[in-house]
């Protein structure tokens, strides 16, 4: 039984990449650095770390007329006031409406291709200058799931007290992973408890944003930080990504009747408050079934699976499931 959120100084991670399914987990992030006001102190500089034939530096215009490159790299962002337990005046819509804000930390930014060791030294440098307490890594990955039903999320953590607080599971996954599993492990070593957040996303609507994914990732952010996230049009956003899905399949029989066989196999398995256990075991099933993993192509953040039908098993990624 969950005994309420997390305590002390918090650090809430997402990486753009291929644990950032319909662009849903880096979304959630950034609506959360949004919502507390959070500003950017520091950064991992990406030359070392990042491929940027996966995440391509953007060209911009500036206000000049002048054009300049924006390299991905990490960021680091920090709170800008005071934790406070006082509710805020109903008129401020926009703000956070807890008083936990003062205690949550973000780092958000391109996935790291290589170095991870060295990227982890600097991760927890990070980490430790700022003292933190615990690190919620925040992921969303590709699955077979329908969009028409709530889309499920599930916690892991290898802490005990984490475990007991949250209600979360521990994972007892072997095998290859990915680079939040390694910062987790190491963050652990390091005395930072941390715990996993995942979200999973129809894999048949890979190209666009999930919108829906996002609104299910900051309601369970909530709960766990304490702090109240304004979700804004989000949700109009979501009504209308499912609309627009059930219009491109009403005209495809074959796709309709997938989609059915996935919503059946959803309400028999789990209903919106199922075990996150549940959850856990069937994002590590994904993993153990995948197979080699072609590059991607172009600077989407979000993995290129086929068009819609069914998952093939080279659209997962090795830090998939939960830590």
């Amino acid at each position: 039984m969950a005994r309420g959120p997390i305590e002390g100084r918090i650090m809430v991670v997402a990486f753009e990449g291929w644990t950032d399914a319909g662009d849903a987990a880096s979304g959630a992030v950034r609506k959360l650095i949004e919502a507390c006001e959070l500003e950017a102190f520091d950064e991992i500089e990406p030359e070392d770390f990042v491929d940027f034939a996966l995440h391509r530096p953007v060209v911009r215009t500036l206000e000049d007329g002048t054009r300049a490159l924006q390299w991905p790299a990490t960021i680091a962002y920090a709170p800008t006031r005071p934790s406070s337990r006082t509710a805020l005046a109903a008129d401020a819509g926009l703000d956070v409406s807890s008083g936990n804000e003062g205690e949550v930390f973000a780092l958000v930014g391109a996935e790291p291709s290589r170095n991870w060791t060295a990227f982890a030294a600097e991760f927890l440098e990070i980490a430790r200058g700022c003292e933190i307490d615990a690190i919620v890594f925040v992921g969303a990955m590709l699955a077979d799931v329908p969009h028409t039903r709530p889309i499920s999320t599930s916690i892991t953590s290898d802490s005990a007290e984490l475990q007991s607080r949250l209600g979360a599971v521990a994972s007892d996954y072997e095998g290859p992973t990915g680079v939040m599993s390694v910062l987790a492990l190491l963050a652990g070593e390091a005395g930072i408890a941390t715990a996993s957040l995942w979200a999973s996303v129809p894999h048949y609507v890979h190209n666009a944003s999930a919108p829906k994914a996002v609104v299910a990732l900051l309601d369970r952010l909530s709960e766990l930080l304490d702090v109240t996230i304004p979700l804004g049009d989000l949700p109009e956003q979501a009504g209308e990504w499912e609309r627009g899905i059930d219009e491109i399949t009403e005209r495809d029989d074959e796709m309709r009747a997938y989609i059915g066989k996935l919503e059946e196999q959803r309400d028999a398995v789990e209903s919106p408050e199922a075990s996150g256990e549940a959850i856990a075991n069937e994002f590590e099933r994904f993993l153990r079934d995948q197979g080699p993993k072609p590059p991607r192509q172009g600077g989407s953040s979000t993995p290129p699976p086929p068009s819609a039908g069914p998952r093939t098993d080279d659209q997962l990624d090795d830090d998939a499931p939960p830590v």
